[in-house]
């Protein structure tokens, strides 16, 4: 009886609320056939939505991630191309799951290409895509395959050091003759707390070869629990954090700056970034690295 008063709508938007976790579970699994079933199902009953559209980038993930480069691009052509035909009806930044659907779109466009053996075409293709999109929240993660695929053996990006916490950072210019890590990271971030006592490490095991440790990081609008907050009261929550969870590090210089991260294109945290003594990147890496990672990359420095 309770079902009849519910609209029919509201019941089958309901049924689908899960169409992005099961393609991905899908894809996961390299089931690329449920996972299109499912997206055809869920485009007859509710259309293309901007879910629809994330779920199926998915799939383009998943498939380049098995190597299956003619099928990962179709469906990130297919995934572009319907996120393109929405930004006709409104801004890209209007809600987050198209803006992470064409993202992740570029994204893979872009390493099949590379896949392919034309990297040259790869940062062409990113270069085009970043100047569509320089006004937008995707801009960094065009920017972070841009780096991954050319960043390293060119000099280090300058990095704005206006704003900061701990000590005062010195301009990346004037560090040349030393090695420096780079340590992208945000408050609400827990691998990158967990990165903390490696960074820590690193900093005491290579103080002697004069290694400086920089912690670039940015306000995102909110503290705890997503709560939105005023710049100088997120300035402060970070300095609480720093001081709870990275009391090893508070000597480092913590620039902070969205800039930063949009240069280094920092959508990955924690973004690590070694340069050597003459401030050239040598490793350019989202995500996390092992106290032995770290060390190994540090000593190819030398």
């Amino acid at each position: 009886m309770l079902l009849k008063l519910i609209p029919a709508g509201l019941l089958a938007a309901a049924a689908w609320a899960n169409v992005i976790n099961d393609v991905r579970e899908a894809a996961a699994h390299n089931n690329f056939a449920l996972g299109d079933s499912i997206i055809q199902k869920y485009r007859a009953s509710q259309g293309v939505t901007p879910e629809m559209i994330l779920a199926l980038s998915w799939l383009g993930r998943g498939a380049l991630g098995a190597k299956q480069l003619d099928k990962a691009d179709a469906y990130a052509k297919e995934t572009h191309r319907l996120a393109v035909e929405e930004l006709k009806k409104r801004p890209l930044d209007a809600e987050s799951d198209l803006p992470i659907a064409l993202g992740a779109a570029i994204e893979v466009e872009a390493q099949v290409l590379n896949e392919r053996g034309d990297r040259s075409a790869a940062v062409a293709y990113l270069r085009t895509e970043l100047a569509k999109y320089q006004p937008t929240s995707i801009r960094t993660r065009i920017q972070k395959n841009i780096n991954l695929l050319s960043l390293e053996g060119k000099a280090a990006p300058a990095l704005d050091e206006h704003e900061f916490l701990g000590a005062k950072p010195a301009p990346l210019a004037s560090l040349k003759g030393k090695p420096v890590v780079l340590f992208f990271w945000a408050h609400w971030c827990g691998d990158c707390k967990q990165e903390s006592p490696i960074l820590a490490e690193i900093a005491k095991e290579y103080a002697a070869k004069g290694l400086v440790v920089v912690a670039p990081t940015q306000r995102y609008g909110y503290v705890a629990r997503g709560e939105e907050a005023a710049p100088s009261d997120e300035t402060k929550y970070i300095d609480e954090v720093r001081h709870k969870f990275y009391s090893d590090l508070l000597n480092v210089p913590a620039p902070i700056s969205e800039e930063n991260f949009k240069n280094y294109g920092a959508s990955t945290t924690p973004t690590v970034v070694l340069i050597d003594r003459q401030g050239i990147v040598r490793l350019y890496h989202p995500g996390t690295m092992s106290l032995e990672e770290l060390r190994a990359a540090l000593n190819r420095l030398s």
